[in-house]
């Protein structure tokens, strides 16, 4: 079984993410989503692919990490979220029991041993178009 496949993303948390945004288009060119969601960046090889890599600025008082107390999250592409979650838990790896489904892909959450919060997202399989 493969495991992780490629970097989701990387999330962190900003006293003012609007401004930081600003900051990050003005001086590295990168540009957020018009709804603030981060920047997204998909394989120009393969636009066909759900997958991409996100930017994205969390507000400092953002939940979102928790339990963790990282003002960071990496999110790792994976290919068989159930499987995958399934093994860590035999591992002993802590694994959040709460599972996401959207259109946009399944996510879950593990915790590393220095307390970290990472999220892992199987995109949606690609519908052949």
């Amino acid at each position: 079984m493969k495991r992780v496949t490629a970097l989701g993303g990387i999330f962190f948390k900003a006293k003012d993410p609007k401004a930081l945004y600003e900051w990050y288009r003005k001086h590295l060119g990168i540009e957020s989503a018009p709804d603030g969601s981060g920047a997204m960046w998909r394989d120009a090889d393969h636009p066909e692919i759900p997958g991409c890599n996100v930017f994205a600025i969390f507000p400092a008082d953002t939940k979102y990490f928790a339990p963790s107390q990282s003002s960071f999250m990496v999110n790792f592409r994976v290919d068989d979220l159930k499987e995958l979650l399934q093994a860590l838990r035999a591992e002993g790896v802590e694994v959040d029991p709460k599972v996401e489904d959207h259109e946009y892909g399944k996510f879950g959450w593990i915790m590393d041993p220095e307390g970290n919060r990472i999220e892992l997202w199987e995109p949606p399989k690609s519908s052949g178009q």
